[in-house]
Formats: structure tokens, C-alpha cells, sequence
């Protein structure tokens, strides 16, 4: 077994940068501890992207098209700790390489537009006053950036390493340096170690990453989906030094492992998640209101990421008047009233499943040659996996240990998706119209709830007693087209 231990390198070329080295490990660094800890952040996604009503940008959209007409950060870190949030993970660069503070280094900034408040000193200072930890978003790829297009990579990394130095000299303390971007050249062009180093230089305990961290074969971009990331030291870093997994916007598996390898050796990895509170599931706010996920969903999906050490971040974008929406603040202030989430208490969990990996029967199944849409699919702790039928009615079995009791039921179910106006965005439009959930008791079917109401994202079932059966089964009696679930959890709420 290895010890997690901290060394100090000289690493960057020309300058005396004191890092923490990620060395092999099987439990988590300092760092990771507290990443850990804090949990749960609010992601903020503004810049010139929410004037165009677009998600992703090339670079050039002229600068005086970013003007807020209300621009708020305090208002974005208070919402965030009235919502119970650790930590703020502000977009400081999106790919359209507009950045949200004065950069000595371009000129496509908001020093040069018609708003010139920096807004990283002003969220900053926003959550020094408020009590919360200071992150941020930085794009490797940069589709304005004249050096990005340099034959010598080394150039623009160069430019990247400037930029991040006045990040992290004028901004105080930054605790996670989340960087994106990666797939527009090869893993050793980014400079990651050079950034690494950087970043443990100014904050040994900023936790840094790159989206699509891990890979299923070493040197090859190939990824793996988080939710197959089920067994140590099988999966191999795309990025080194990474203090976390990344892989926007994948759940992981409720079996996720820790373990990852580089160079013949393992090191611990935690995954953050990240979510969005738009049920459309779009990053830059819209001129179009748009409705958030509900409160059960957005409960749901807290517990299931945050299990197991791992971590969320979930984006409220502000608006093109500078301000978060009321209507959005609220959902994520209801949430967490909803989860009891406090300052200095730990995050809560969800209760015992009782339901994982149990025995399940189909009455009818979509037809394929490799069991992709099998009962089995709906409890197996994966959110990308799923149980289709091949008609618009069916029944589902699961098979329970008649000794542990449940009273909760959540369930997710497959929607048609169909994109929105802005080519990235999502509607979904769910299938099942009305169904029953029956318990065997007695050699007999008795129904415990009846809904004449579409699932959608999740519905969740809080039940006013506990019971216990050998078979719990979903009977779907109206839908639009062949019904599909992702997963199905029975759960013990242990009240």
C-alpha cells in the first residue's frame, strides 16, 4: 500500500514553483480531503455566450455585445449560501476565450466591453464575505486566442500559464481549478503539468482536473463512461497530474471505485459531478425562462452524486441582466431546506437501498441481441442503462428480501429528447401516462399508489409506513410509446 505524502519540485522553466506532487495513493490527499468535504458547489456559467441566447461560441462575437444591465455577483453568492452550497465554480473562460476579468494578456475581456466590472475579483470577494470557497472554470481551448493556432504548443501554453498566474495572484484563494477543453490536441500539449504546478504553488489545496480525466487504455483516447468505472486499477489517466475525475455531464455508478492508473502505478480519485437546475439542462441562461428540474429530482440526483466521496456542482446561470432568476434561486433554495443542509454539518444521505442488484422479470422487452434493454437494467446502479418494453403496457418484478422494510420509491424513466433552438439544450417528453406500484402480501397483489400522471425525471414516492415483501412490482397500463426506465430504487429511509 502507498502513503500519500507531499513533495516539493521545482517545475516550471525559468521559475522556482514550489508543487504538490500527486503521488500513488489509496486513500485521498490533503487536497482531495477537501474536495471531499465541501461536496456540493454552485457552478456559474455568464459571459458573452448568455447575449447570444448560445451555449458555445468561437471567438467572435464582438466584446460590446457582453452588457449586463443589472450585474449582480453578490446577489449569485448569496443565493448560493442561502442554498446551502460549500463553494462557488465560476466560469472565468468559456471556448470562446471571453474573460470575465481585466487580463493583461487580451483584450476580449470585460475590461474592454461595455460592463467593465471584474467579475472574478467581484465574486471573490462575494464569497470571502459570505463564508464559501472560491473556484473556477478555465477553458483549455480558446477559439479567439491568436497564439492558440502557434505550430509550437508550447506558445499558447505560455499564454494559459499568464493568465492563471493573475487568477491566482489577484484573486485570493482558489480551491478548485476545473479546466475544459481537452479534446482539441493531444494530452501532452496542454502543458497540465506546468498548470499543476502553478496552481499547488499559489494553493496546495486547490484540487485540480480535466474533463474527461480518465481513459480505458493507456495513451489512447478511449474513453470510458463513469458508470463502468466499477473496478480499481482497471481504467488509466488521459490527463496527469488530475486530483479528481471529471467527465461533464456522467453519473457515475453507485459501486464507483477510486483507483487509476498512470505509469504502473495507482492513485485515488474522487469524481465531481455536474448537474444543471434547468430541466433543459443548459449551461448559459436563455432569454427564455426556462423550468427548473423538480425538488425531488434534484434531491435524488444529490444523493445518489455526492455518495461514496464523491462530489456536485449544480449550475444556476444569471441572465442577461446580471442576475440570477428568482424562480431558480428558489428551486435551490427549496432544495435545501428540503435537505436539511447547513453550514459545518456534514452532507445528508439517502436511505438504505434495498432494491440494488435484486432478481427482475419483464413481462415484455424490446428485442436485441445483447440484453441492452433487459429488466436487469433498472437496479443496477447505473443512470445511463435502462429497461425498455416493446409494447405501450407493461409489468416489471423485482424480487425483495421480505425481512428489510422500504418507504420510499424513486424511479427515473427514459424520455423522448428532442433538441432545443440553440442546437445544445434539451426538451424531453416522457412516455408513461399512468401506472400502479403493487407489493405481494399474503400470496396477494395489493397496490400501494396509483398515478394517472406521467414519471418523467423522477418521481418519488414517499410512502406514510414501512413495508415489507418479497416482490414489488411496476404495472404501466397507459403510455405513449414503449416504456422505458432507467432505474428503479426501493428505499429504507431509516426515519
Amino acid at each position: 500500500m502507498y502513503k500519500t505524502v507531499l513533495l516539493f519540485i521545482i517545475l516550471l522553466a525559468g521559475n522556482t514553483l514550489f508543487a504538490q506532487l500527486q503521488i500513488p495513493a489509496t486513500t485521498p490527499n490533503k487536497a482531495q480531503q477537501a474536495l471531499i468535504k465541501r461536496g456540493y458547489g454552485m457552478f456559474i456559467h455568464f459571459g458573452i455566450n448568455t447575449f447570444a441566447d448560445i451555449e458555445w461560441s468561437d471567438g467572435t462575437i464582438p466584446v460590446e455585445k457582453y452588457n449586463p444591465t443589472q450585474l449582480d455577483p453578490d446577489q449569485w453568492v448569496r443565493v448560493a449560501k442561502e442554498a446551502g452550497f460549500r463553494y462557488v465554480l465560476l466560469t472565468v473562460k468559456h471556448h470562446d476565450g471571453f474573460c470575465l476579468w481585466d487580463s493583461k494578456y487580451t483584450n476580449y475581456d470585460v475590461a474592454a466591453s461595455p460592463v467593465k466590472t471584474d467579475v472574478v475579483k467581484a465574486v471573490a470577494a462575494a464569497c470571502k464575505k459570505y463564508g464559501l470557497q472560491f473556484a473556477i472554470y478555465y477553458s483549455l481551448w480558446d477559439r479567439h486566442e491568436p497564439t492558440y493556432k502557434d505550430k509550437d504548443p508550447q506558445v499558447y501554453v505560455n499564454y494559459m500559464l499568464q493568465q492563471l498566474t493573475e487568477l491566482f495572484t489577484n484573486y485570493g484563494p482558489i480551491c478548485e481549478l476545473w479546466l475544459d477543453g481537452g479534446w482539441d490536441r493531444k494530452p501532452d500539449q496542454w502543458g497540465i503539468d506546468k498548470i499543476y504546478a502553478l496552481a499547488k504553488k499559489y494553493n496546495p489545496l486547490c484540487a485540480v482536473s480535466v474533463n474527461h480525466t480518465i481513459v480505458n487504455e493507456e495513451g489512447k483516447r478511449k474513453f470510458t463512461l463513469p458508470s463502468d468505472m466499477t473496478e480499481d486499477n482497471k481504467y488509466y489517466f488521459h490527463y496527469f497530474p488530475s486530483d479528481f475525475r471529471l467527465w461533464d455531464p456522467k453519473i457515475i455508478n453507485l459501486f464507483d471505485k477510486k483507483q487509476y492508473l498512470h505509469q504502473g502505478r495507482s492513485y485515488y480519485l474522487p469524481f465531481e459531478h455536474t448537474i444543471c437546475i434547468s430541466k433543459n439542462w443548459n449551461w448559459f441562461q436563455k432569454s427564455v425562462q426556462l423550468p427548473t428540474r423538480s425538488v425531488d429530482e434534484l434531491e435524488e440526483l444529490f444523493y445518489w452524486t455526492t455518495a461514496n466521496d464523491n462530489s456536485l456542482v449544480m449550475n444556476i446561470p444569471p441572465d442577461a441582466t446580471g442576475r440570477i432568476r428568482e424562480y431558480e434561486a428558489n428551486t435551490a433554495i427549496e432544495l435545501a431546506k428540503r435537505l436539511g443542509l447547513a453550514a459545518g454539518k456534514p452532507l445528508p444521505k439517502n436511505g438504505k437501498f434495498i432494491s440494488l442488484l435484486q432478481p427482475v422479470t419483464a413481462n415484455n422487452t424490446w428485442p436485441d441481441n445483447n440484453n441492452e434493454y433487459a429488466a436487469i437494467k433498472i437496479n443496477d446502479g447505473k443512470m445511463d442503462t435502462r429497461w425498455a418494453a416493446k409494447d405501450t403496457t407493461a409489468q416489471l418484478e423485482m424480487t425483495l428480501d421480505p425481512n428489510q422494510s422500504f418507504d420510499k420509491i424513486s424511479i427515473f424513466e427514459y424520455q423522448d429528447v428532442r433538441n432545443s433552438t440553440d442546437g445544445f439544450s434539451q426538451i424531453r417528453e416522457p412516455r408513461i401516462k399512468a401506472y400502479n406500484i403493487d407489493i405481494r402480501i399474503n400470496d396477494q397483489w395489493q397496490t400501494i399508489y396509483l398515478a394517472e400522471e406521467t414519471i418523467g425525471d423522477c418521481k418519488v414516492i414517499r410512502l406514510p409506513k414501512k413495508y415489507k415483501t418479497n416482490k414489488l412490482r411496476l404495472n404501466i397500463t397507459r403510455a405513449t410509446a414503449p416504456p422505458s426506465i432507467y432505474e428503479i430504487a426501493v428505499i429504507n429511509r431509516n426515519r
